[in-house]
């Protein structure tokens, strides 16, 4: 990779937002982004741009190429001595414009970079400070035979047309994350809620799990809000990493110790605490089951002999036809050791 200087840009005016998409979109394929990712990197930049412009006036981007051990990236960093953002929070909403706009900047910065971080003051003089970070992904293709096998199972509402929980299974390298997120109450506004956050886990997959809650926060204030739980597995280090915030209902089969899993409560997109992220051991041995309050929470896994010689898609079936509740929607999601 060529050298590539961190450079200043002073924002002004309109044309100093074209420029700056521009050099941003440049600088982002010289560090070995492809074309649909630098496009997306140079609309942030647009972005920051015409807020300075919009509602500062004035101020500065800075461009700068980041490395960390085994990745390198793009870091866009907006300083203005504006008037400030009353309520951060509520400005990355989608739909929320002081200005008349359509009021999709902040939220099109948060789903389109992989960490974003923004401190305001209110007042003369004080202003807004951003820092959002895109990385570089590396071979998302598995360097090994995956180790586990993956399950999954749905159902909306019975009355319903439209399933307002959901799911996601995502592999790469020597990891899966998997995900049950359940959009509060049925129907199309669940439906949303639920889609809006998996859409932002599915683009930020392989981020810290803290980092994928945060985004996936502030991606759903403008829906009803989910809970959810996220579980990613790392078999070349026998690790499973686990944070739940609300209902969803984890149990792990087989393993000789209970695992230590918090779960905070609260919805994710409203009033949700930051979740706590937990380390244990994971075997190939072990099964996990996932699962939505679509199900009851009243069974036990020796109510089910041999079971656990069925594939996880089976498993997550039988367990869905066995236990969901005939007033909600339902999700299941097994994971279990693969036949290699």
């Amino acid at each position: 990779m060529q050298e590539i200087k961190c450079q200043n840009l002073a924002i002004s005016h309109s044309g100093d937002v074209s420029l700056a998409r521009q050099i941003v979109k440049d600088t982002s394929l010289t560090i070995g982004f492809d074309i649909e990712a630098s496009e997306e990197i140079a609309l942030v930049a647009g972005e920051l741009a015409s807020n300075l412009v919009k509602h500062a006036k004035q101020g500065t981007l800075i461009l700068s190429p980041i490395f960390d051990s085994t990745r390198a990236g793009v870091q866009i960093e907006s300083i203005d001595n504006g008037p400030g953002i009353a309520d951060v929070e509520q400005a990355m909403t989608d739909g929320f414009s002081t200005t008349g706009s359509l009021g999709y900047g902040l939220g099109t910065v948060n789903r389109l970079m992989d960490e974003f971080e923004i401190t305001s003051q209110r007042g003369a003089m004080k202003g807004t400070h951003i820092i959002c970070k895109r990385w570089l992904r590396g071979d998302m293709n598995l360097v090994a035979p995956c180790p586990l096998e993956f399950g999954a199972a749905t159902r909306p509402h019975p009355a319903m047309n439209v399933n307002g929980d959901t799911f996601t299974i995502k592999q790469w390298d020597e990891s899966a994350l998997v995900a049950v997120i359940d959009g509060l109450g049925h129907g199309q506004f669940a439906h949303k809620a639920s889609q809006t956050a998996r859409n932002y886990i599915e683009r930020h997959f392989d981020q810290p799990l803290s980092e994928i809650f945060r985004g996936s926060a502030r991606a759903s204030r403008a829906t009803r809000g989910v809970v959810m739980a996220l579980a990613r597995f790392d078999w070349k280090k026998s690790l499973l990493t686990f944070a739940n915030v609300g209902n969803i209902e984890v149990r792990v089969i087989g393993s000789p110790e209970p695992p230590k899993f918090i779960i905070r409560r609260g919805i994710v997109g409203g009033n949700a605490p930051n979740p706590v992220i937990t380390e244990n051991r994971w075997e190939p041995r072990y099964i996990m089951v996932l699962h939505s309050d679509g199900l009851t929470t009243h069974w036990r896994w020796e109510d089910f002999p041999r079971l656990e010689n069925n594939s996880a898609t089976f498993i997550a079936q039988y367990l869905l036809r066995t236990l969901a509740k005939d007033n909600d929607d339902a999700t299941v999601i097994v994971v279990k050791g693969a036949k290699l």
